[in-house]
């Protein structure tokens, strides 16, 4: 049975953010995160952006700035059999991140993939196939498209490749007629959210979750 949109985020927490990849928690047992986390929490930059202003002119200035080689990555929507490479793309590139991670599996790879909302990207380039996006929504209407996550191969990291993987999430939710892009950011990784910051997102609030994926008051 497909799990409701409520519970397959909250798995979807649990699965990705239950340990820390940083050099000052290496050495920490796992029992010990997840004791953290639940009496700390992990907090997330909750970012926006109304699709009203992602104009053909601001989308030139952002292709503008993306390497040229860069540039003629092809996207196809994921189907079943992409989900392994997917999962090798999120492991690979969290190693780099300054992010609560856990490696992904399958099992919470497809239970993702399989919602009715949630849509994969896969960026391919010269061959290979080097970053993901996926998109979901949010609101009565739908009227609120999700960037809820977004990998990219180490080696093409910072050249372009996730703006886009971004104006190919916008493309598709612009025809869907959302209203709004929403995405959130871990405090502490500074990178992501200078570079969500940088397509155009406006902060406008924080949420804190605990390890079973819900929302701390």
């Amino acid at each position: 049975m497909v799990k409701d949109k409520i519970s397959l985020k909250q798995e979807s927490i649990r699965t990705f953010f239950l340990s820390f990849e940083s050099s000052s928690k290496k050495n920490v047992p796992k029992d010990d995160l997840i004791d953290e986390i639940e009496k700390k929490g992990l907090t997330y930059i909750q970012m926006r952006l109304p699709v009203e202003g992602i104009t053909p002119e601001y989308e030139k200035k952002l292709k503008d700035k993306i390497e040229p080689s860069i540039r003629q990555a092809k996207i196809r929507e994921a189907n079943e059999d992409d989900l392994k490479i997917v999962m090798t793309i999120y492991n690979r590139a969290w190693l780099t991140s300054n992010t609560p991670f856990s490696h992904i599996d399958l099992n919470s790879l497809n239970a993702i993939y399989e919602h009715p909302d949630t849509v994969i990207l896969i960026s391919r380039l010269y061959g290979m196939d080097g970053g993901f996006i996926i998109l979901d929504y949010e609101g009565p209407k739908k009227e609120y498209g999700v960037i809820a996550g977004l990998g990219i191969l180490p080696n093409y990291q910072r050249k372009g490749l996730g703006t886009v993987l971004g104006l190919a999430g916008w493309k598709y939710f612009k025809e869907k007629g959302v209203k709004e892009l929403h995405c959130e950011v871990f405090v502490e990784n500074k990178a992501s959210y200078t570079f969500i910051k940088s397509l155009g997102f406006v902060e406008y609030g924080k949420k804190t979750y605990g390890a079973n994926g819900f929302i701390i008051e």
